[in-house]
């Protein structure tokens, strides 16, 4: 698929939001942590999108009623659902100055079109030395999933399936989705939202 930026301008996917608040106690630490173990800025990358995919549960699969949306609160908590963990996968790499933006798929919530959709968040990343975007999924890996980083194949948590109703949007924003934020907003109750109330199309 050919990824389209909302924005032609790096520095629009530097910007940091209420979302991605990356001039934060908690997010400046750990992302100097991180830097530290790496020699360079694409180790840093894979280094980070790991960190948020393996260390940072999805708050379905630990089945836990706790919302968070802001990236301090996804890295003190320790969860969140795919739209908080692209936040704080976005925070801890604009705060390295690494361009960062946010993208989308349908996809059926659970296994078929009449148990409903939902938009699933994921990430793209600037690859400087590549001079490309590619996506990075840190949904968390479980039985049946299984993304990694990689500059070559895409390796996603999600393949869609058209035929069932299921797309990508190819648009890389520059901001998280206006419903996918106030969804996370308006409940405190993460099962009830997951099962009911996540926004099922962009637009």
């Amino acid at each position: 698929m050919r990824l389209t930026c909302e924005s032609l301008h790096l520095e629009d996917y530097l910007t940091e939001l209420p979302e991605v608040n990356f001039s934060n106690t908690l997010i400046q630490q750990k992302a100097d942590e991180l830097y530290k173990e790496t020699d360079e800025k694409l180790a840093y990358i894979k280094k980070v999108y790991e960190f948020v995919r393996d260390e940072i549960s999805h708050s379905w699969d630990i089945q836990s009623t706790k919302v968070t949306k802001k990236a301090s609160e996804v890295l003190k908590e320790r969860e969140g659902i795919c739209y908080a963990k692209s936040n704080l996968l976005a925070s801890l790499l604009r705060s390295k100055r690494i361009p960062t933006g946010f993208c989308y798929q349908r996809l059926m919530l659970f296994d078929t079109p009449e148990e409903g959709y939902c938009i699933h968040a994921l990430n793209a990343v600037y690859i400087e030395s590549e001079d490309r975007w590619i996506r990075l999924d840190a949904r968390g890996n479980k039985e049946g999933v299984q993304a990694e980083f990689s500059l070559q194949d895409e390796k996603l948590a999600f393949s869609v399936t058209p035929e069932l109703g299921e797309m990508d949007y190819p648009v890389i924003y520059t901001e998280p989705n206006e419903m996918t934020m106030k969804v996370l907003d308006e409940h405190t109750d993460c099962l009830n939202m997951y099962l009911h109330f996540l926004p099922q199309q962009i637009g």
